[in-house]
């Protein structure tokens, strides 16, 4: 585990907020200089604890009105195979192997009712090593 100091953490949590903020203002929010904000920005990268910046979007202006949790058993010793069909399914946003009565938690976003359908039905249950699904709809996000 890394040592992080107070400075390191508050930056992380400014950059998680806006990964956008420029270094000058980061720096002032932080109450440091510039060129001590690139050095801490840059240690936190190469020690991989920042590992990329992403943009927050809008599901429903993308056109991705529906989320869901679908709740997945396989079989044993396949976590592997499934994994690489998974990856290839854009509506798949988040995915967990997890310990307990399922095998796999999955936050998937779709279009409408009917493209969750073919999602479960016909690409989730139809997989080899896919033994049960159990689809719970999300009605709003906090």
């Amino acid at each position: 585990m890394a040592d992080l100091d107070e400075v390191d953490l508050r930056l992380i949590a400014e950059l998680k907020a806006d990964g956008r903020v420029s270094m000058r203002a980061l720096a002032e929010r932080l109450h440091i200089s510039r060129a001590g904000c690139y050095t801490k920005v840059e240690r936190l990268q190469q020690e991989g604890i920042i590992t990329g910046y992403a943009a927050v979007t809008n599901p429903k202006r993308l056109g991705q009105a529906l989320s869901a949790y679908v709740y997945v058993k396989i079989s044993q010793h396949s976590w592997q195979a499934v994994r690489e069909v998974l990856n290839q399914m854009p509506e798949i946003e988040h995915g967990s192997l997890v310990a307990g009565e399922n095998d796999l938690i999955l936050f998937v976003r779709t279009r409408d009712a009917d493209s969750l359908r073919d999602l479960v039905l016909y690409r989730l249950q139809r997989m080899e090593d896919v033994l049960s699904t159990r689809t719970e709809l999300v009605f709003d996000e906090l």
